[in-house]
């Protein structure tokens, strides 16, 4: 008898995975001048341990002024390098869970308070603020400070660092990269027409508003070996009217499997403060579907899959090949292991903590040699 397709395993370029369950990124807000410490090493230490398949570090990155706060993790220089290298050597020392990396550019978006303390933008010339850069001097709100447009030498500039950040990633030994195209972040608001009001060719049609995302993407592709995977997280809707949509969403992802990419997470929102999403179990599924039905690479559903038998349906009836959790699994770290024991699957475990449970589910844990 076959067991839950959630439990079986799965292949990402050359990267084989144990089974459908990823981990999203999910940004901490706590390096310091982007370089990571102990806290991420706690953070990182428990998600390698869930029983999840891959890890995909949160938003890294590629320029200092590309930070979302003045606390987020980077990969721009020698320094942020070495602080990510030494974290993940000393993650890898105990654990061999696949560990990839989201390069990411905030864009109109970057230079903001953390979360915590309320997440005001910090306006050029306030303490820890910066000006912020974007496709076009149209901000986020209306009261924040207007970022600058991109010319063609910062255009240059911001792909070369995706690129550079990559080649770093490769350096150090990650898996896998991840670019960051949604949420409303830098290479997202080019594609939408609601951030990117350019009248060159990087504006206006859906081509030319594709087109420095794809260039990101080529960029980083050529520098990442063909047996680690290169995916897209996109935000699929705007969920505002005239926004990005569905339909270019699709355009937008058989474009990037024509060139390579590995994989489509799919996400939505966080472009426009106007937006109108109906929240709710597996909300984004339905994008996910839709991408799905047009491309041959995996695809990822994320957002609200709460329930053991929702996540073992969406790839079972082949809405998606993958799931992702994020905040959810901050809350419940060993998620996946608690899915294994309900559908009857197996999940992979440290020697260290086979004895956790060994009455109620003597047969759920791989331990490691």
């Amino acid at each position: 008898m076959l067991g839950p397709k959630l439990f079986s395993p799965f292949t990402l370029s050359g990267v084989s995975l144990r089974n459908r369950i990823l981990i999203a990124p999910m940004c901490q807000y706590s390096a310091v001048e982007g370089c990571m410490n102990d806290w991420h090493l706690i953070h990182l230490g428990n998600l390698v341990n869930s029983g999840a398949a891959m890890v995909t570090l949160e938003a890294t990155a590629v320029l200092r002024e590309g930070r979302i706060t003045y606390a987020d993790v980077g990969l721009w220089d020698d320094t942020t390098e070495k602080a990510l290298g030494d974290t993940l050597c000393r993650l890898r020392r105990w654990s061999d869970t696949p560990i990839a990396v989201q390069l990411s550019h905030a864009g109109r978006k970057a230079s903001v308070e953390v979360p915590w303390l309320g997440g005001a933008q910090l306006a050029p010339g306030a303490e820890r603020g910066w000006q912020t850069e974007a496709p076009s001097t149209v901000g986020f709100r209306p009261t924040h400070s207007a970022p600058l447009s991109l010319d063609r030498d910062g255009l240059r500039r911001v792909r070369r660092a995706f690129q550079s950040a990559a080649r770093r990633a490769m350096h150090i030994g990650l898996d896998g990269v991840q670019l960051h195209g949604a949420h409303g972040y830098l290479l997202h608001q080019f594609l939408s027409p609601l951030a990117n009001r350019r009248e060159d060719e990087y504006g206006g049609s859906l081509a030319n508003r594709m087109r420095f995302p794809l260039e990101v993407f080529d960029a980083v592709r050529a520098v990442v070996p063909t047996q680690k995977p290169v995916t897209m997280r996109v935000s699929a809707t705007d969920w505002v009217d005239d926004g990005w949509d569905i339909g270019q969403t699709i355009q937008f992802a058989e474009e990037l499997e024509r060139r390579g990419c590995t994989g489509i997470h799919v996400s939505s929102g966080g472009l426009h403060p106007d937006q109108k999403i109906p929240v709710g179990p597996g909300y984004q599924v339905p994008l996910a579907r839709a991408v799905k039905s047009v491309v041959k690479i995996p695809v990822i559903a994320v957002g609200l899959i709460t329930s053991f038998e929702h996540a073992e349906a969406i790839v079972s009836t082949g809405d998606a090949d993958l799931i992702a959790r994020a905040r959810g699994i901050l809350y419940d770290p060993h998620w996946p292991w608690h899915a294994a024991a309900a559908l009857g699957g197996r999940v992979h475990a440290p020697s260290q903590y086979l004895r956790s449970q060994p009455r109620l589910y003597p047969d759920l844990f791989d331990h490691e040699s």
